[in-house]
């Protein structure tokens, strides 16, 4: 018995990974239509388990959902993004109410929950498919994203150049079925992953530094 037991939680682990290879690679989300009076908004922040469930969080957002961003590739897949050879980054479209929450507020949410002087990833995450960048749609958006890199930049509360791009949007893939609420869906393993990131232990050593320089991290209430 103490053999079998080893045994089948080998078999059953194995069936398990089996299954979330299949999910992952093979399932395309399906996308709920936009409702009317809903915006939307493109980020990238690295891992986009982590900034999906980031923005849940945030009062005003209706839904964010996992994508690839950024690049030239036609339909990429989670496979072809790793790569990093595709020019996509691992980003998020989050829908939110402008009624409730202004753009603006999403830029500095954004940047209160990334590290924008790594010019090579974010956190553990490493690769040009991790690279942080906001998506602008309109001049105004850019304007937004402008204003708030040199409102980091002049407290001098980084010590290292702000990196994130502004990039003009194109076109948003969504990612795999098996991407989307990964946190929600995958809870053990997602805990996991963002405690052995960094990130968490990142904001939580910038954070105090910006609100001494008038910056404050702004925070999901």
């Amino acid at each position: 018995m103490k053999l079998l037991l080893p045994i089948l939680t080998i078999a059953l682990l194995a069936s398990s990974v089996f299954y979330w290879r299949a999910q992952r690679y093979d399932e395309r989300a399906v996308l709920a239509p936009l409702e009317s009076g809903t915006a939307t908004a493109y980020f990238a922040g690295g891992c986009f388990w982590c900034t999906e469930s980031d923005f849940e969080k945030l009062t005003g957002v209706s839904a964010v959902i996992s994508g690839y961003a950024g690049g030239t590739t036609t339909d990429p897949t989670y496979t072809s993004v790793s790569s990093h050879t595709t020019g996509h980054l691992e980003a998020v479209e989050v829908r939110y109410d402008p009624s409730i929450v202004s753009y603006e507020t999403l830029i500095r949410y954004f940047f209160s929950h990334i590290d924008p002087t790594d010019p090579t990833g974010q956190f553990v995450d490493q690769g040009d498919s991790y690279l942080s960048a906001v998506f602008y749609q309109s001049e105004t958006e850019k304007m937004i994203g402008e204003a708030e890199i040199k409102r980091l930049t002049d407290s001098g509360a980084y010590d290292r150049p702000l990196v994130t791009t502004l990039r003009p949007f194109t076109v948003f893939y969504p990612a795999e079925e098996y991407h989307q609420d990964y946190s929600t869906k995958n809870p053990a393993r997602y805990h996991y992953y963002r405690g052995a990131s960094g990130r968490d232990q990142y904001l939580e050593r910038i954070c105090p530094i910006r609100a001494t320089k008038n910056v404050p991290c702004l925070k999901a209430e």
